[in-house]
């Protein structure tokens, strides 16, 4: 029974022992109410703070504009288009080189997890290569594909590929032996042991792994933006550095991390969605 449903029956019942449950049931309501207020303590004293520094005018509003102005800042972009071109074309980008570098994540961690000795001759060098940062990477694919749109998608598939095919290799390096076993004894085909067995034990850390995926894609997307692009949520920030607007670089910098935040929870129920419906298993 719920909080609510159990503070309802207690309100509609009578007895000595009602007083007790109740104030039981309004303390699980109280830390219940806690428990969602908590996160949102930082974020709004970080905004009183930054309403109060440019009211007092502790800096100046052309290092940090009043969040009125960027406000309005931001409304403009939208009335105007500005904004959604920019995200659907930050979204383009992003939904492309996620989908190439997923692909690819799981093709190679699938090979991995199958095979001890492709596994021994291919990890060693992932793991060497997937230390260089993104933008290390820009000077080396520049020269090859130029600065157009494949120079974005190939460095934001790379940044996907790397935590999906991980996680596909621990995925199915994490099914229990003794299953295995079993598959074996019915007489399973190495195909059928990989789909039957094998596979449902893995969802849930392959899920995990698209899920860093795409969160790693996203924070490339905007990096990569910065550097070489002429449109998107990147080439915003850069375009107010350059004019001196600050104002449009934190209006891009708040839909940058709120679109961020959504998709991330989006990601987070679904990942949990998962975890409840995998046969023996519970949200993590």
């Amino acid at each position: 029974m719920s909080a609510e449903a159990e503070l309802s029956a207690v309100l509609q019942g009578d007895g000595q022992r009602e007083p007790a449950r109740a104030s039981r049931v309004w303390r699980r309501l109280a830390a219940r109410a806690a428990d969602t207020a908590l996160p949102w303590l930082l974020p709004v004293a970080l905004v009183a703070l930054w309403v109060a520094g440019a009211a007092q005018g502790w800096i100046s509003p052309q290092v940090l504009p009043p969040p009125l102005f960027v406000w309005e800042t931001l409304r403009d972009l939208a009335l105007d288009g500005d904004l959604w071109r920019h995200v659907s074309t930050s979204f383009m980008r992003v939904g492309v080189g996620f989908a190439v570098g997923t692909s690819l994540g799981l093709a190679l961690g699938s090979a991995m997890g199958l095979s001890r000795r492709f596994e021994a001759y291919v990890l060693p060098t992932f793991n060497a290569l997937v230390q260089i940062p993104v933008l290390a990477w820009l000077p080396f694919v520049l020269l090859i594909v130029g600065i157009g749109e494949p120079l974005k998608y190939i460095l934001i598939a790379k940044a996907a590929l790397v935590p999906v095919a991980l996680n596909t290799l621990q995925g199915f390096r994490q099914t229990p032996v003794a299953l295995r076993e079993v598959g074996q004894v019915y007489g399973y085909s190495r195909r059928q042991q990989v789909l039957e067995i094998v596979l449902p034990h893995a969802v849930p850390t392959l899920f995990t792994g698209i899920r860093l995926g795409f969160t790693k894609a996203w924070l490339s997307l905007v990096v990569v933006e910065l550097v070489a692009s002429s449109e998107g949520l990147g080439y915003l920030i850069v375009y107010g550095r350059q004019l001196f607007q600050l104002d449009l670089v934190m209006a891009a910098v708040i839909v940058v991390g709120a679109i961020g935040y959504a998709i991330d929870r989006l990601l987070d129920r679904l990942e949990t969605t998962v975890h409840r419906r995998r046969p023996g298993g519970a949200a993590p």
